[in-house]
């Protein structure tokens, strides 16, 4: 049968197919009936009506008679449908994997991507029609990656635009999201090259939905392989001496850490990961430069600064999550782990070095807060921001957490804190997290409040910061002993 496209054209297609198609959309030609279905295939109402119809099976014939580039209108005008179809509607789905449509897909796809001249579009719809079917459970799963798996999905993630990358996303997400088996083979020997070039490309051009995101969370934050996949972003392994940090390596950090911000309650954080950004974060200290002031926010365009950053942001939403989730003790427990493989003590050595705030300078000529450390002496702050970060950690560290407290007594990072409740410029918000970790180092710790009240009583330092939450200092008239007491209910946060 000779079915009109459009007006002057015609194209050879099975008559069953092109009778079904005008007949239930009521059209005189077929690109005109692929529209009125795709608007109708919008709805859940239209969906499930259309699948009593045996639209699917007519439209994935209607795709295998087609070729490209001749017939590209017809075929996108197709996917699209049988996209909208098979979005949430099982039957559709079903009728889809029963008729071929992961083969037939799979050639299209194919097709677009060896054939010149190149076909994005073509590819783009044809993962966004994968990543409908594939929610419909196991199986569809398993089709649609028995079918893509290596080779195929590794082509199209070597295609560097985030028009391919964002599907191909969505549809691994979605995969990976139901079937824990195929997400072990994603991240095998094998299957990581994918994620490698995933990264890559996302790495230059971006992304702009958050299917990336969601990914990088599954198999990074709830699995074990953030080490692997972030150690074959470099030549050297992490564990090994490092000498430098690549952008992809920075970029999987920027996007784990803003994940992780976002949906922090959707997230299982294991102590494992949280032990390798510590370590990663290490490293970057050995290496990063100091001698030179910082002017960017992050990111920054330096990957061993951008790895510091992102690594420094990441334990501050860790040590974050004990009080912002329902069920603490696994949380508690990666803390506990962080504080056991020496978290506070990096801290308070990064900051103890950092040449202080501009308004502590001011200030130390007359408190002498800082003896025995000359201006040669002190490192810049490598991004803006980053004095600011590690106070946050610390803050968070010492939240109902008396060990924590107590560590940061031992180290000597009391005044230090003091000294970070200030306004800084180049670290906006420093005044907030300075005046949040204080409170936290000093709620129920008698041993840290009598520091600071001694403090102010001998007239060595100036903390108006004390007030800021709430406390002041009052002597004691029988034993004559400093101590901290409330003055107001009202307590700073974060």
């Amino acid at each position: 049968m000779d079915a009109k496209r459009s007006p002057g054209t015609e194209i050879s297609l099975p008559d069953n197919v092109v009778h079904l198609l005008l007949t239930v959309s009521n059209s005189s030609m077929l690109d005109q009936a692929l529209e009125c279905l795709i608007r109708t295939a919008k709805s859940a109402d239209g969906r499930s009506e259309l699948s009593s119809k045996d639209v699917v099976p007519a439209v994935v014939q209607l795709c295998k008679s087609l070729s490209c580039p001749s017939d590209r209108h017809l075929i996108l005008l197709s996917l699209k449908l049988l996209r909208n179809l098979c979005a949430g509607e099982i039957m559709n789905q079903n009728s889809f994997l029963e008729e071929g449509g992961v083969g037939m897909t799979f050639g299209l796809v194919f097709n677009a991507r060896v054939c010149p001249p190149f076909d994005f579009e073509i590819i783009r719809m044809g993962l966004q029609l994968l990543g409908n079917v594939v929610l419909a459970g196991v199986k569809h799963q398993h089709v649609v990656w028995n079918e893509f798996f290596i080779h195929e999905f590794h082509e199209i993630a070597k295609i560097q635009t985030s028009k391919i990358c964002d599907p191909l996303c969505m549809v691994l997400y979605m995969i990976c999201n139901g079937t824990d088996g195929l997400q072990e083979e994603l991240c095998s020997d094998k299957g990581i090259l994918i994620v490698i070039e995933i990264l890559k490309t996302a790495t230059v051009d971006g992304f702009k939905e958050d299917w990336l995101k969601l990914l990088f969370s599954r198999i990074c934050l709830d699995g074990s392989q953030f080490i692997p996949i972030f150690s074959k972003l470099h030549s050297v392994s992490v564990g090994i001496k490092v000498n430098n940090f690549s952008a992809e390596q920075a970029f999987l950090l920027s996007v784990l850490s803003e994940a992780l911000s976002e949906r922090m309650k959707d997230f299982t954080v294991d102590s494992k990961f949280a032990l390798s950004i510590l370590q990663i974060l290490r490293a970057a200290h050995q290496i990063v430069d100091y001698s030179i002031r910082g002017n960017l926010s992050l990111p920054t365009s330096n990957a061993v600064v951008d790895v510091m950053g992102y690594s420094l942001l990441i334990l501050r939403d860790i040590c974050a999550r004990d009080y912002l989730i329902e069920h603490k003790e696994s949380s508690m427990d990666v803390v506990d782990a962080l504080l056991s493989d020496g978290l506070i003590n990096l801290l308070i050595e990064l900051l103890h070095d950092l040449e202080p705030p501009a308004l502590v300078r001011k200030a130390m000529n007359q408190g002498n807060l800082r003896e025995g450390i000359t201006s040669q002496s002190y490192k810049c702050c490598p991004y803006k921001g980053f004095r600011r970060d590690i106070v946050s950690i610390l803050g968070n560290c010492a939240y109902n957490r008396k060990r924590a407290q107590d560590e940061i007594r031992e180290k000597k990072g009391i005044v230090l804190l003091l000294q970070h409740s200030v306004a800084d410029e180049d670290n906006p918000f420093l005044r907030e997290w300075g005046i949040w970790s204080v409170r936290n180092i000093l709620e129920n710790n008698a041993e840290n409040q009598k520091i600071v009240a001694d403090l102010e009583l001998q007239g060595s330092i100036d903390v108006p910061e004390i007030a800021e939450i709430g406390l002041k200092v009052e002597v004691d008239p029988t034993t004559r002993r400093a101590k901290l007491v409330n003055i107001s209910s009202r307590t700073a946060s974060s």
